[in-house]
């Protein structure tokens, strides 16, 4: 069975910093594209960073130069490096994978025009509240 386990979020100062970790089992990560997606209240969920199989990384424009994503392939983990928090980054986070042959594409496509339902596997998601 696949499964993705976020942890990391809690609360933190504007400015700080935060990691995200995404915990996989029932598959490995190297031929899957993952994703970063965020969710505020009352706001449509969006994507914030993906990593395609093939090494490409695609990053929204709101958190480039500031959130990274890296990988752990022996704890099967992928983690998403949060720098220079805003208030606005407040958002239940979440990671995602898809196996699909266009998940580049998908990558492409949930960072840069916000179509983020092409991913099959979902976690269950950890809150990051950024205070001012």
């Amino acid at each position: 069975e696949v499964q993705l386990v976020e942890s990391g979020g809690g609360l933190v100062q504007a400015g700080g910093s935060l990691r995200l970790s995404c915990a996989a089992s029932g598959f490995t990560f190297d031929d899957y594209a993952i994703g970063w997606f965020r969710q505020a209240p009352g706001k449509e969920r969006e994507g914030v960073l993906c990593s395609s199989s093939d090494g490409r990384t695609y990053y929204s424009d709101s958190v480039k130069g500031r959130f990274t994503i890296s990988s752990d392939n022996a704890k099967n983990t992928v983690y998403l490096q949060m720098n220079s928090l805003k208030p606005e980054d407040t958002a239940v986070y979440y990671c995602a994978a898809t196996k699909s042959r266009a998940g580049a594409y998908y990558c492409a496509l949930s960072t840069r025009s916000g179509d983020t339902g092409r991913f099959e596997y979902w976690g269950q998601g950890t809150q990051v509240t950024v205070s001012s």
